[in-house]
């Protein structure tokens, strides 16, 4: 080997020694540091004090500290479910929505004059007393200006009556369906999601700009015409997404009209549930999509009281068929949950961490959240024009309860134990 060569050799031999006495170096030096020297995210607290009662928002901040997750992780999310109506805002977007239009003349009548169509549920003399109030004929009813038809629409909508007495909705689960409920989005057939959606849209730029107290003249009544979102409940909701939590909107509203009041507290329509209307060549059908082991087209299930559970079950958890409708393990459940009224019982009870109750002085509801059997229920206010104090106790031992039939009975333990009357403790 010529001198040059052997020279060009020991330098790339000292190169290599040099090269690797570096890296040996940097990977002990690497074994010996911390991966990361960042301290851990701090988990979100609530941001907003004033409204919450007692020690609630203790009790959430822990909760939320317990459950805190990196916002961006997509395994293992805990699960946070809130009803909508007067939950995390006041006032119905439901009842705003129909308002408008009956103002509007958006609500379209059904074909050949028969009011039977528009739902199942709906009774021979409701469907006669609408025939005779509303117009057969048109694209849509005039009820911006005829009194007549509008007033019947309301009083079916609003009391399930007749403006003469007479009952509009019969032989329905009570457990499962509110019919009056179903019917404001059996009456948005023939439109499609994107025009229902145009029309909320209007609903709720009139109702937020309302001065709070407001109303409207809707046929010859005086309604309602005003919505807020709470703070505290947007702070809330901000608050469990940054932790990690996977937040949802469950309602008895249509789901188009949810979809767009939703944006407004940071929700995605992607993780709302509500009314869903089949469809028909991209128009809303009268009738309703199913859940569990009722199929598309029966309209006895809706996002109401046992058919919450089912929808939540199905849609955020994946559970198919019958099994749907049934309290599912521990693991498959959400952590927390917010409603105020019996109709969100079923899946207010199925939470494991805690169970946020708004206390408007419903039967079922207070009943449960006041006895508390396993310290998960917190009580408080509504956050906009809280009830008064009930002057008389709840009646849970004797009618706080509706059975499937409308049969009022007591208020029950998962043992089978009655529960006793509660008195009202937080307003």
């Amino acid at each position: 080997m010529s001198r040059s060569a052997r020279l060009r050799t020991s330098a790339a031999v000292t190169a290599a020694l040099a090269l690797a006495a570096t890296s040996l170096a940097s990977a002990t030096t690497a074994e010996a540091k911390p991966r990361d020297h960042r301290p851990p995210r701090p988990c979100p607290t609530l941001k907003v004090s004033e409204g919450w009662y007692g020690d609630n928002k203790a009790r959430i901040d822990a909760l939320v500290a317990d459950h805190c997750r990196d916002k961006d992780s997509r395994a293992g999310k805990p699960v946070a479910v809130f009803d909508w109506d007067n939950t995390v805002i006041k006032n119905d977007v439901g009842d705003a929505t129909f308002y408008w239009l009956l103002r509007n003349n958006r609500v379209r009548p059904p074909k050949g004059g028969d009011w039977s169509t528009t739902s199942r549920h709906l009774t021979p003399e409701a469907a006669t007393a609408l025939g005779e109030a509303c117009p057969a004929g048109g694209r849509t009813l005039p009820t911006a200006t005829d009194t007549r038809c509008a007033d019947e629409l309301l009083s079916v909508y609003g009391s399930g009556a007749t403006t003469g007495g007479k009952t509009a909705f019969a032989g329905h689960d009570r457990r499962r369906t509110e019919p009056q409920y179903a019917w404001l989005a059996q009456l948005l057939r023939g439109w499609t999601t994107h025009q229902v959606e145009s029309f909320a849209a209007a609903a709720r730029a009139e109702n937020l700009a309302a001065p709070q107290g407001a109303t409207q003249r809707v046929g010859t009544a005086r309604v309602t015409g005003w919505v807020r979102y709470y703070t505290q409940q947007r702070d809330l909701i901000r608050t469990l997404q940054d932790a990690g939590f996977d937040v949802w909107i469950v309602s008895a509203s249509p789901e188009p009209v949810v979809d767009v009041w939703a944006k407004g507290v940071g929700v995605a329509p992607s993780h709302t549930l509500g009314i869903r209307n089949t469809t028909d060549h991209g128009r809303l059908t009268a009738h309703l999509k199913g859940c569990g082991s009722v199929r598309d087209g029966e309209d006895t299930t809706i996002t109401y009281i046992d058919g919450k559970r089912c929808w939540i079950n199905q849609e955020i958890f994946g559970v198919r068929g019958a099994a749907a409708e049934r309290v599912q393990p521990a693991s498959r459940r959400q952590v927390f949950a917010a409603g105020d009224s019996d109709t969100d019982i079923s899946f207010l009870r199925d939470a494991t961490g805690l169970r946020l109750a708004l206390n408007r002085n419903k039967n079922e509801l207070m009943c449960r959240a006041y006895e508390n059997g396993d310290g998960r229920w917190i009580v408080n206010p509504m956050f906009i024009e809280p009830k008064q104090r009930k002057a008389t106790p709840y009646p849970c031992a004797t009618t706080g309860y509706t059975a499937s039939d409308g049969t009022a009975e007591p208020v029950r333990r998962p043992d089978g134990s009655v529960i006793p009357d509660q008195t009202d403790r937080v307003h």
